[in-house]
């Protein structure tokens, strides 16, 4: 039963690129994207079930608790499991339920099968990236590229390749962002359904998440294509870091939202995620608001190349020198769509800059911040994807423009010949 639900996830993810991308670039999509596939399940053979790398643990404690939702079913019948029912799932009820159901269809242990469905998803996501990149400005070619580099990088092959969530929250930021920036385009109520039911399983994988997509979700929503000032942007982004610590509502989804900022900012966490090997501490007086340009520097440029650490540590570096590459060109990307479209611009920066800042206030293991800022190089990768596009149609223009060798200069009105 196991090898029958890999094939199943293989062929879905065919089907899945069919209906997805346009006919004339199927032909270069799905090898690149079966190949994608194919290699999560070698990562999860060769590497992870014979310990090749020493690096897990949410993995077997995810499985663990989906073993108790399996257990939970045959006692109390098929429904969906949350926190309330078991309360040791706590933010990742989906990603247990659904590793759930292939336990319970297999009738046991299943690393292959659930990694099969993380890889399918993985896949996902770089559809979603190749489609969010085209609509933001770039070109078949770069979105091409950009897919291409997702489905490859490190870090995302390594975290979608056993039974990790991480899988499960970048494909449903992407795609909750993905939605906004089509409506942002142009309304429609189909959308806003499917933009209903990502938020909703985002909010069973990583809460906060939900509140980090909020803004610039709205400003799909609100469909402004009117020209968006920089003190605009910033008030925008001021206001959603404030909205956490404003007494607004006492809701139950802001509640939650303040008890987890609160708990992933508090000095007992973050001494407790310093005590691994990969381990940062800042002098800043216990307030996590002190030192943000160095918490800054380290949440988006670390592993620098001088860094010690374990072999998973230096191994990511690989995957760092990729992202400096990305964001050299993200920065280019950004300049251009800030000049050309300030609406979409902005619906990207306000989901990049302060997500960023708030995982800067939690800093405090690279290992950890490596692995949950990979939403947010994603979403920046769209911005080099925009520039890429921009670099190309430039050179083009230039080498139109420009007199071939052979050419002779019309020489000056009067000049004897």
């Amino acid at each position: 039963m196991e090898y029958l639900i890999v094939a199943a996830a293989a062929l879905l993810l065919v089907g899945t690129i069919h209906t997805t991308v346009e006919p004339e670039a199927v032909r270069r999509v799905l090898p690149v994207l079966l190949a994608a596939f194919a290699v999560r399940l070698a990562v999860q053979i060769l590497v992870m079930q014979n310990h090749v790398i020493p690096y897990g643990g949410d993995n077997i404690t995810y499985e663990s608790r989906a073993l108790e939702v399996v257990a939970f079913w045959k006692r109390e019948g098929f429904q969906f499991v949350t926190s309330e029912d078991i309360p040791s799932l706590y933010a990742a009820a989906i990603p247990c339920n659904a590793f759930a159901l292939v336990l319970y269809v297999c009738g046991g242990p299943a690393p292959l099968a659930c990694t099969a469905l993380v890889a399918f998803l993985a896949c996902a996501l770089c559809l979603v990236m190749y489609r969010f990149a085209l609509l933001v400005g770039a070109d078949r070619r770069a979105a091409f590229r950009l897919m291409l580099l997702t489905a490859f990088m490190p870090a995302f092959v390594l975290h979608t390749s056993d039974m990790f969530k991480d899988g499960f929250n970048a494909f449903l930021v992407v795609a909750c962002l993905g939605l906004g920036a089509s409506n942002l385009r142009r309304f429609d109520m189909r959308k806003v359904a499917l933009l209903a039911v990502a938020l909703w399983a985002l909010w069973y994988v990583r809460p906060y998440m939900v509140f980090m997509c909020a803004m610039p979700v709205a400003l799909g929503f609100a469909g402004l294509r009117r020209v968006l000032s920089v003190r605009t942007l910033l008030i925008l982004a001021a206001l959603l870091m404030v909205l956490p610590f404003a007494d607004l509502t006492e809701s139950p989804p802001v509640e939650a939202m303040q008890s987890q900022l609160d708990y992933g900012q508090s000095e007992l966490v973050r001494r407790g995620n310093a005590g691994g090997g990969s381990g940062v501490m800042f002098d800043d007086g216990g307030n996590p608001w002190n030192r943000l340009g160095p918490k800054l520097m380290y949440t988006l440029l670390s592993p620098f190349p001088w860094t010690e650490g374990s072999l998973t540590l230096q191994l990511g570096k690989i995957e760092v020198l990729v992202w400096y590459f990305l964001l050299f060109w993200a920065v280019r990307g950004a300049v251009w769509l800030w000049r050309e479209d300030r609406a979409t611009a902005c619906f990207l920066l306000l989901f990049i800059v302060p997500g960023t800042i708030v995982y800067a206030t939690t800093m405090a293991n690279v290992g950890l911040i490596f692995r949950q800022r990979m939403p947010i190089v994603m979403v920046t990768s769209l911005l080099a994807a925009v520039a890429w596009s921009r670099h190309v149609r430039d050179a083009r223009r230039a080498a139109r423009t420009r007199p071939s060798p052979g050419a002779r200069r019309p020489l000056p009105e009067g000049t004897p010949r």
